[in-house]
């Protein structure tokens, strides 16, 4: 059996540009994020083992929010995605794969989530 490591973000909101239709241009809107990453573990964790052995968790928080550039307008959120996992591939080599889903919280109404999720593997 092998061991995975995988670390979450879950519901990160950031005002993000995106959007085809002319309500949605020129100004950013809500989106709510989460991340998972699968990370290839060490060995062995310790009580002494140092955060180089594992990442940090705001790394995930960076790609989604500070992470996208400013003035920017996605048309598809699924190119948000597409950016949050390319920053964190760039980030780190131990990452394997990356999941993000985003909710467009501007249309989701009710405690509906629309919005999409997009899976990556690193090639390679």
């Amino acid at each position: 059996m092998a061991d995975s490591l995988i670390l979450e973000v879950a519901d990160i909101e950031s005002q993000v540009l995106t959007g085809i239709y002319s309500e949605e241009t020129g100004r950013p809107q809500p989106l709510r994020i989460s991340i998972i990453a699968e990370l290839r573990p060490q060995l062995r964790y310790t009580p002494e083992s140092p955060l180089s052995e594992s990442k940090n968790y705001m790394d995930l928080k960076f790609a989604a929010t500070e992470g996208l550039p400013q003035g920017v307008h996605f048309k598809l959120i699924e190119s948000v995605a597409d950016h949050v996992i390319e920053t964190l591939f760039v980030q780190d080599a131990r990452i394997l794969a990356v999941m993000v889903k985003i909710v467009k919280l501007a249309i989701s109404l009710d405690g509906e989530q629309i919005g999409m999720t997009l899976r990556r593997e690193r090639c390679g």
